[in-house]
């Protein structure tokens, strides 16, 4: 494996800080604040997928809103190739979102129920370059056979799939622009167990065929377990300990992450062995 510091940083992210202010109980009283960010670092280097866990309200999700310049820090920097993404012009920022896509945890309330699927897989391009509609159906069908879909499916609508497939399609979008980072912000927690072996196979598939590398949100440590070559475990939007999966999982120091292991749900031994055939059985097939 190569060492970190031989490896190309992707994505750093600085004393990143995000407070949000609340609307007032009293006109006389200062408006409440939440620090839902506190001084956050955070480096993510070509191929070392990092997992980012935690409960609830911990600030996973608005760290990942803010690594994809969707929002805007209180405090701190998201450098992507040494610029900061929130200092970057329009058409600058359009430019250096083609390196990094995003992923996000519902498969269909992400997806534009009006539109087809060809024009939901081919919206990025739409927005990045200057190709055709022609020359975007093309590509369009060339990343559903990625991600194990059909170029039938092009002129499908979402309801027409299973929340799995439409989970692939939303891959698909990720995608087309051949990005270097994907964020996935829960991407597989509203599947069923079955669908969400398959997606994760997907993932690590598609890493090994074109190089791409995952920053994973999650609250389900066998999802990073299965995904990640690092993990950052958050409370209350603060960084309590970080390392790789087996020295959290097996030498956690953290009262948190302890908590956080001993609420994995302990399955009998019987029903864990019918449940990794079921995910070894889902792996070979498709949605």
């Amino acid at each position: 494996m190569t060492p970190d510091h031989l490896r190309a940083p992707l994505l750093q992210i600085q004393a990143l800080g995000k407070t949000y202010r609340l609307p007032r109980r009293q006109l006389w009283q200062a408006a409440p604040q939440v620090h839902a960010l506190r001084s956050v670092d955070l480096t993510v280097y070509s191929g070392r997928n990092v997992g980012i866990v935690g409960e609830s309200g911990s600030g996973k999700s608005t760290l990942a809103r803010l690594a994809m310049g969707l929002d805007t820090p209180s405090t701190g920097h998201v450098l992507w190739d040494g610029q900061d993404i929130h200092t970057l012009s329009g058409k600058a920022m359009r430019a250096a979102r083609r390196n990094y896509q995003m992923v996000f945890q519902d498969p269909y309330g992400s997806l534009d129920p009006r539109m087809t699927v060809a024009r939901i897989v081919a919206e990025p391009l739409e927005a990045l370059s200057r190709s055709t509609r022609a020359e975007q159906r093309e590509q369009a069908a060339e990343v559903l056979h990625q991600v194990g879909l059909q170029t039938s499916d092009l002129d499908k609508y979402p309801h027409e799939f299973s929340g799995g497939q439409r989970q692939r399609i939303a891959i698909a979008r990720a995608l087309i622009t051949h990005p270097q980072l994907i964020v996935a912000d829960e991407p597989v927690s509203a599947l069923d167990v079955s669908v969400q072996a398959q997606v994760l196979n997907l993932l690590l598939d598609l890493q090994q065929r074109f190089g791409m590398t995952y920053l994973l949100i999650s609250h389900d440590l066998a999802v990073v377990n299965h995904l990640c070559e690092e993990v950052i475990v958050m409370q209350q939007g603060s960084v309590v300990e970080r390392g790789s999966p087996k020295q959290l999982f097996n030498h956690a120091q953290h009262p948190y992450t302890q908590k956080l292991l001993n609420a994995v749900p302990q399955i009998a031994p019987g029903r864990a062995r019918a449940l990794r055939q079921l995910r070894e059985k889902a792996s070979s097939n498709l949605v």
